[in-house]
């Protein structure tokens, strides 16, 4: 007969929950781009989903208290940058309050649609916003791929137990 583990007592629902439940899901690390009134705006995003093939689309979430949301909430079109682990600084940079997240040494240039296009990424692309799913505190952003760059060179960066981190062989 085999034995059932001693399961720890469950946790109501709650915000520490759902982070704590996260923080051991290793994710992919994104920053996403946009066009703004008064300048580029930017966010380091772990939410980055594969949404469809026909057409090509994907999703992301941010934050309605998110310093880029007015710019993203307003945005025809965005940039994807997948980072690679050699690109801790740049996440970090990108997640920060208060940053000047495209002040050196972001190396960056305007791209397609007056995107933002982050330089030295492992891949990058540029889409169309269709869609502003309300989804609590934040907003899940529906996005048609128009174009990319899936030619950068090196190894993922990953978010897991709170830091950024490469693969290991």
């Amino acid at each position: 007969m085999t034995a059932t583990p001693d399961l720890a007592a469950p946790r109501l629902a709650s915000a520490d929950l759902l982070r704590s439940v996260f923080r051991r899901h290793a994710a992919g690390v994104a920053v996403i781009t946009a066009p703004g009134e008064s300048g580029p705006v930017g966010f380091t995003a772990t939410s980055l989903t594969s949404v469809s093939t026909e057409p090509p689309m994907l999703s992301f979430g941010i934050g309605t208290g998110s310093s880029s949301w007015p710019a993203v909430s307003a945005a025809e079109h965005v940039g994807v940058h997948l980072l690679g682990e050699h690109q801790r600084d740049l996440a970090t940079t990108f997640s920060r309050s208060g940053a000047d997240r495209f002040g050196a040494p972001t190396a960056w240039r305007e791209g397609p649609e007056s995107v933002p296009v982050l330089d030295g990424v492992l891949a990058w692309l540029v889409c169309r916003v269709v869609g502003r799913v309300p989804a609590g505190d934040h907003r899940i952003v529906l996005a048609e791929v128009l174009l990319g760059d899936p030619t950068g060179t090196g190894r993922p960066l990953l978010y897991h137990q709170g830091q950024y981190n490469g693969l290991r062989d």
